[in-house]
This record gives C-alpha cells, structure tokens and sequence, in this order.
C-alpha cells in the first residue's frame, strides 16, 4: 500500500519536540504530498515540438486544472528522459520544488535532441554556433529558443514568462538557454552545471576521471530512432573492488574492449584498438585541450547574455561532479554582464543534494545541520522563480548577491560580491618536518616514492561506485599515514581562519621521471576532544582527530604550463606547477589545525600518469609506467583567499 507522506508520522511527531530549527523543519516536512497529487491537481499532455531544420524533440507539459488564472512556464530539457511516458501515467512530483508545484506554474520537461523519444542525433556537449545564417545551423541555444516559442505560443493559460532550471546534464541546457535568449525567458536556474569537460565531470585539469568510467556509455552509445526504453549498457565490473579492478585492468588501452558494441566490417582496425562508444573515442583521441573540447566548452560563450535574464547559479561545495562549472558560470556572467542580475548559492551539498527532501544534511559521514536543502527550497529558489516569473521582476528580489554556507561554522553568510570583497590573498609555505606556515624557512625538500603498483586510493572503502560522491568530506587519516603523501600543518589554531574564495597552490617540484600528476589536498584537521556525531558516520571513525577534506585538486603535470601543448619535464630539475583548487568557504576554528596535504597518485579517482612522457596517455603501454621520486622543496606555498 502506497504511503501518503513521504516521511513518516512518528519522525514528525520526535521533530515536533525538538528546538525551533526542528520546528521549522516541521513545517517544512508538511510540504510533502500524496503520490497522486500531480495527477489530481495538473493535466499532462506530451507533443513533439518541430525544430528549425525539422527534427522533431518529445516534450510533456503539466498544466494545472485550475484555469481561473494565468501561469509561468518552468522547463527542464533533459538527456536522463521525460518519462513516464503516456498521457496517463504522472510524474509524483514537477518542478524544481514542492512549493513551486504546489503554488501552479506549467511544468515542461523536454528529451534534448538524439535522447529518448526524440529525434536527431545527440552530443552530450553540443558547440555553440555564433551568428547563425541558415536553419541547418542548430545547438542547444536555438532548440531551447524554438521550444520557448512554441510553448508561449501554444500552451494556453501562460502569463508569457518563461523560466529554466536543471542539475548536471540539465543545468548545462539551463545555462546554454540564457545564450541568444528567447523574449519570454526571465529566469534561468543553472544547478551544478558543466561549464567544460576539460575541468568537469570526466576530466580535472586534462586528468582523466578514471572512477567515471561505467558513466561513460551512458553518453557515448548511439541510437537511430526515437526509444522510450534505455538503448545502452553499463560495462560489468564483475567485483566489489574498485581498485583492485583497475589495478589489474592495467593502461587505459585495455579499457576499450569495454566500448566495442558492434561487429566490425573493418578488419583492418585491431580489436583492442577499436572503439564503438563515440564519446570514448572522442576522450580517447583528444588527449590535450585542442579544439574539440574548446568548441564544446559553454563558459567562454556567457559574454553576452541578455540583462532581461536573471540568472541564479546553484552548486554543492562538496560536489564531485561539478565544481567548476558553477563557479566558473557565475564568475563569467558577473564579469562580462555586470549589469545583469545574476547570484549564486553553494550550500554544503554532494551533487544536486539541494534538492531532495531530506532533513538531516550529510555528506559521506559528515553532518552539516537539518532542513538545510529544504529552507533553500522554501526561501530562496522559490523566491527566485517567483520574483522573475510572477512578481515585479526587477533586481530588488530580497536575495542575496552571494549566498554561501561555511562549512565550518555550518552557517549561512551573505555578500555583496564573491569573493568577498573583505578577502585578503595570504600565502603559507610548506616547511621542513611538516610545518605550514606564513614564512619559508630554509632550503629544504620533501621527498617520496610513487609506485604505480601501490597507488595511493582516493577512499579507505571497499567498494565499487557509479561516479564518486562520499570522498569529498572523507576522513584523510588513512592517507596521511602513508609514506608516499607529504603532510605540512599548522600548530593548534588560536584564533578562527576563515577562507572565502580560491586557492592556488604553487609548487616547485622535481621527478626522476618526465611526467608526473600532483594532487593538493586542503584538510581540517579537528582535535582530539572534538563532539561526536551521534548519528550518519561509519562504525570504525570518530569525529576525535578526523581529518575532513575541505578542498582537492590535481593537475596532470605534463599540463602545468599549456593545456594544449604538453610538456615532459627534464628529470631532476625543479619546476614550478600551480593548481588552482576551487573556492571555498570554510572556517578552520580555534583548537583545530590547518593541513595540507600532497601525493601523486589518486586511485581510481584519476587514471595512472605513466610518470614516463607518452604522446597520448589513453594509448600508452604497460612499459610505460614506471616508479619515480618526486621532490616538493619548501619555497612552495598554497594562497588562500582569506577572509578579514
């Protein structure tokens, strides 16, 4: 039997008892509806809207029965399905939220171009194509303006007011929707959306995301016809360990067997060299970042963006996935259109966390308060919409410019501007016997063995993942106890260090190898009396002495001056490489100690550097790979973007 609540009335009745946080929360649970209600409060209808060149893409629209008045249109395009398909069968729930749904606007979903039960053929990162002459010439930009069209055009009761929103996949066709932006769009919520897939989701600085690889067919695997079931296959992994598996897969070459879907009429072309996935042969082919990954990137393309759009970029600081898009997103919009409305909120969320309806807001084991990404739902995206799509509409929305949660205080702070125009850059120095400080102090070096045979793991767990999520706020103890990742920290904190923006580290570095990556972590390091968690954090830790991960990076070195032109490095020479690690906003408190932490290998997070310079790293041989020792001398440093 179907349950009418989403959460259970005894965990509502224990909230009810609890402080007034918990009492807010309460109230906020009691927004929850019945699996019905979409069905008993919005008529569905699903069409095929006719693009300019003449495919036709799948579109469901929910409108409210009540038609004594006019609503907004909220759209999300897709490449993850509009199901269920079927004019009776409902979604539960529409919309970015529950408010939003429960309020009335028309709800639109629309399977982009080449998924599901649309038609054309799909690129999981389209290139915008400037200055259009000829209806052949299509992108996301020109099918989102057309669909906008006829939606305003066709859909009766619509105020005429547009908006856009999506996570991921969908936030990227968020952002690509305020580009040669149709009239009626008003608002556009881009949410962890890719910006580049040089720096996001697959790749970190020209790493390769090697912990992605199951997600890879999920994009890359073709179909010629319109399908309302899934046409493409996971690879099996056929173990539990994640690790273990690669480990023993060997060079990413060996990986392609696991993307050859058809019988080749082409014999010529080797089975372990033959590719079907065309998004694996397009990862495989493009190693550096020429200009297949430049066309496809979105950020470079938000220079001119219509003041008549607000925009409000959303992002989990402890996202896996999507870090720099959202980021790079809002940074790019602000700095070319500073006459535009455009905000930004990052919350202490994995990917899309904001927008579930959980009260207790963890990630991995560590917990960052209650009813977080409900009150975000409540008193800011609803807000937002509403302003743009139902309201006055002009800047004066009563939110905030930047609205950014510290993660170490685990409050909500409001700027002006992000940064915040209070940060003060302020660099600290990796010292001699694991000292971080604000001096250098002598001419010294750290030096360690990276051996490819014993890769240091990105997690303490046994597991095997879809794309990783949990390591973001994992306890770094289990690395920092081994002898090939370097620890520099500071004494026990006298006084709160709040960082507020980005950080970059500056290393000099050396290798007896000619390629090698370097991995920067930035760790909280809590003492020894600290509070335990009495719930959500696995058996064998404590919250005495963990070690959470605030930040992490890593640069493939062959990269540290061009993304496009790679360079081996001249065996014992030092050499300067700087990696810039996404913003933050988090408080180091008073008893704890800042760490830093640096290694070069991440395993399976990012595949295996050769540390020996190949061409193409995905086409490099077993010979390849060899032990190397590397050197961090002690004039390097990490600035901190420090907030007084």
């Amino acid at each position: 039997m179907k349950t009418l609540f989403k959460f259970l009335l005894l965990f509502v009745f224990v909230l009810t008892s609890c402080n007034k946080a918990n009492k807010d929360a309460t109230e906020i649970v009691k927004t929850e509806v019945e699996d019905t209600y979409v069905k008993d409060n919005y008529n569905k209808q699903e069409v095929t809207i006719e693009m300019r060149d003449g495919i036709k893409l799948h579109t469901t629209i929910y409108s409210p029965k009540d038609e004594s008045q006019t609503y907004p249109i909220l759209m999300m395009r897709t490449p993850y399905s509009s199901q269920p398909y079927g004019d009776n069968e409902f979604k539960t729930k529409i919309g970015p939220n529950v408010h939003l749904m429960k309020e009335g606007n028309i709800v639109v979903y629309q399977d982009v171009r080449g998924r599901w039960m649309s038609e054309g053929v799909y690129d999981n990162m389209r290139a915008y194509i400037p200055n259009k002459t000829e209806d052949s010439q299509i992108d996301e930009a020109s099918d989102t303006y057309d669909t906008i069209d006829w939606l305003v055009n066709n859909v009766e009761n619509n105020n005429g007011n547009v908006g856009t929103w999506g996570i991921s996949y969908p936030g990227f066709y968020a952002t690509y929707s305020t580009i040669d932006a149709h009239p009626a769009l008003k608002a556009a919520s881009p949410q962890a959306c890719i910006g580049d897939f040089f720096f996001d989701d697959f790749h970190h600085n020209g790493a390769f995301l090697l912990s992605y690889f199951r997600a890879v067919s999920l994009f890359g695997t073709t179909k010629d016809k319109p399908t309302d079931s899934a046409w493409y296959k996971f690879p099996e992994m056929k173990t539990q360990d994640q690790y273990q598996f690669f480990l023993d897969a060997g060079p990413l070459s060996n990986l392609n067997k696991y993307f050859q879907y058809d019988t080749p009429d082409d014999t010529s072309v080797s089975k372990s060299d033959r590719i079907d996935d065309v998004f694996w042969k397009e990862i495989v082919e493009h190693p550096n970042y020429d200009t297949i990954w430049k066309s496809k990137g979105l950020i470079q393309n938000l220079k001119d963006i219509k003041p008549s759009v607000a925009t409000m970029i959303v992002g989990g600081l402890f996202d896996a996935e999507d870090l720099y898009g959202p980021f790079e997103t809002y940074k790019t919009i602000e700095k070319y259109n500073p006459d535009n409305y455009n905000t930004m909120v990052f919350g202490p969320w994995d990917h899309g966390r904001w927008a579930r309806s959980d009260v207790k807001n963890y990630v991995g084991n560590y917990f960052f308060g209650d009813s977080i990404s409900l009150k975000f739902q409540r008193d800011v995206e609803t807000k937002f919409f509403n302003h743009f799509l139902k309201g006055k509409g002009d800047k004066n929305s009563g939110l905030p410019e930047a609205y950014v949660f510290d993660s170490g205080k685990k409050e909500w702070s409001s700027f002006d501007s992000w940064p915040p125009k209070q940060a003060e850059k302020q660099a600290m120095y990796l010292n001699a016997n694991q000292e971080l400080s604000d001096s250098k102090k002598g001419n010294t070096s750290e030096t360690f063995i990276s051996d490819l045979k014993r890769p240091v793991p990105y997690s303490e767990d046994i597991k095997t993942v879809f794309t990783p999520r949990k390591y973001m706020t994992d306890d770094q103890r289990f690395a920092a106890r081994r002898p090939d990742v370097l620890i520099f920290e500071t004494d026990i904190l006298e006084e709160d260090i709040t960082l507020a923006g980005d950080i970059l580290a500056q290393l000099n570095v050396s290798t007896t190898g000619t390629d090698a990556d370097w991995i920067v972590k930035i760790v909280d390091v809590h003492p020894a009396d600290a509070e335990e968690q009495k719930e959500g954090m696995q058996d064998h830790l404590s919250m005495s002495n963990y070690h959470l991960m605030v930040r992490s990076e890593v640069m493939r070195g062959r990269f540290r001056n061009s993304f496009e032109n790679p360079e081996p490095f001249v065996p014992n020479q030092p050499t300067d490489v700087n990696i810039k690690l996404q913003d933050v906003h988090h408080t180091f408190k008073k008893g704890h100690k800042l760490q830093v932490q640096v290694q070069s290998t991440w395993f399976p997070l990012i595949d295996l550097n050769p540390q020996t310079f190949v061409p193409n790293i995905y086409k490099a041989k077993e010979s390849d790979f060899k032990t190397q020792t590397h050197s961090v001398f002690n004039d390097s440093k990490i600035e901190f973007t420090v907030l007084k």
